[in-house]
């Protein structure tokens, strides 16, 4: 690439800073970008892993996948094609990703689009409203998904009800055990780092009376829950063939994809993640897809309430402490 079609530090800086408004789980915000002349490298940050609830770290993985989607899709809206180079560097694990712009192609308006998304998107946990996404919407979302390689499985009414079974015996399980509702209990006000974390505002006032429950947070938020169920919800279970860090990274671009087409549409994501920390409620996923791949997320799609106001977005790190511009 010539010096002309550099993008230059400033444009990928942006880029990663857009990237920080990626899901993540608890809103741990676990990544650091390192942005040089021609690319940003993309580091997981364990300080901010679950050590209890995702020790393999699987869902920080996914977290950064969905960041470096976010990435991707600021250059796509100043026109930057762009080649992404998963885990680069054999040696360092913990190096996720290498973006390098490929060239400018011009400005479309469905990028444009696609990253005003960024910043509407969030994670609602009220109940959905009786108005389901539309089969067009579902179909929209869906293509996105798979469109960064990852599998795609909505479920029937009956495999519905053992995701709320799966759900329900994940969050006993993990309440029960002392090291991951210390964790949890963290995360949700502790003394957790400022900027990341699910605060009060974010949290339902009292549980939603709903066929598939949600994750018990150890103590009630300020968010009110109104009078919806989630019988007009669909889930769906976004899954592929292998189950390691490459996997779980690309995993998480596609929830970014499916969640970014979902916020253009109008239909509200909530991700399920605590049936994935689980090895036996992640094998009741996988029966789910008739053992034909890994499950990496469960994800409730619906709409939501236009009578009533959403949540607030979670707070966000300072991008001084997810990224570094090396000098020169």
């Amino acid at each position: 690439m010539t010096d002309a079609a550099r993008p230059g530090t400033a444009v990928l800086a942006e880029a990663a800073s857009a990237a920080g408004y990626a899901p993540s789980v608890h809103n741990t915000q676990p990544w650091r970008w390192r942005v040089t002349a021609d690319a940003l490298d993309l580091y997981a940050v364990r300080d901010r892993q679950l050590r209890a609830a995702d020790p393999e770290g699987r869902l920080l993985t996914v977290s950064c996948g969905a960041a470096l989607h976010h990435a991707v899709v600021a250059l796509a809206a100043q026109g930057w094609s762009v080649a992404v180079t998963h885990l680069p560097d054999p040696a360092d694990p913990d190096h996720l990703a290498r973006v390098r712009p490929a060239g400018h192609i011009g400005v479309d308006p469905e990028a444009m689009r696609r990253f005003q998304s960024v910043r509407l998107r969030h994670t609602d946990r009220r109940p959905v409203s009786d108005t389901p996404a539309s089969p067009e919407a579902i179909a929209a979302i869906r293509r996105a998904v798979t469109a960064e390689g990852i599998r795609w499985h909505v479920l029937t009414p009956d495999q519905v009800l053992e995701l709320a079974a799966a759900a329900s015996h994940a969050d006993r399980v993990e309440t029960e055990d002392e090291e991951q509702r210390t964790e949890l209990t963290y995360w949700r006000g502790g003394d957790r780092p400022e900027g990341t974390g699910i605060p009060d505002e974010v949290v339902p006032a009292q549980a939603p009376q709903t066929t598939v429950p949600g994750r018990d947070f150890v103590r009630a938020g300020t968010l009110a829950v109104g009078p919806g169920h989630d019988r007009a919800a669909r889930y769906a279970i976004l899954y592929g063939p292998g189950d390691q860090p490459a996997d779980w990274l690309r995993a998480g671009m596609a929830l970014s994809a499916g969640w970014l087409s979902a916020t253009e549409l109008g239909v509200t994501v909530l991700p399920f993640s605590s049936v994935i920390e689980l090895p036996s409620t992640r094998q009741v996923l996988r029966a789910v897809v008739s053992n034909l791949g890994h499950p990496y997320l469960v994800v409730r799609l619906g709409t939501a309430d236009p009578a009533t106001a959403g949540p607030p977005h979670t707070p966000r790190l300072p991008a001084a402490q997810t990224i570094e511009v090396a000098a020169g």
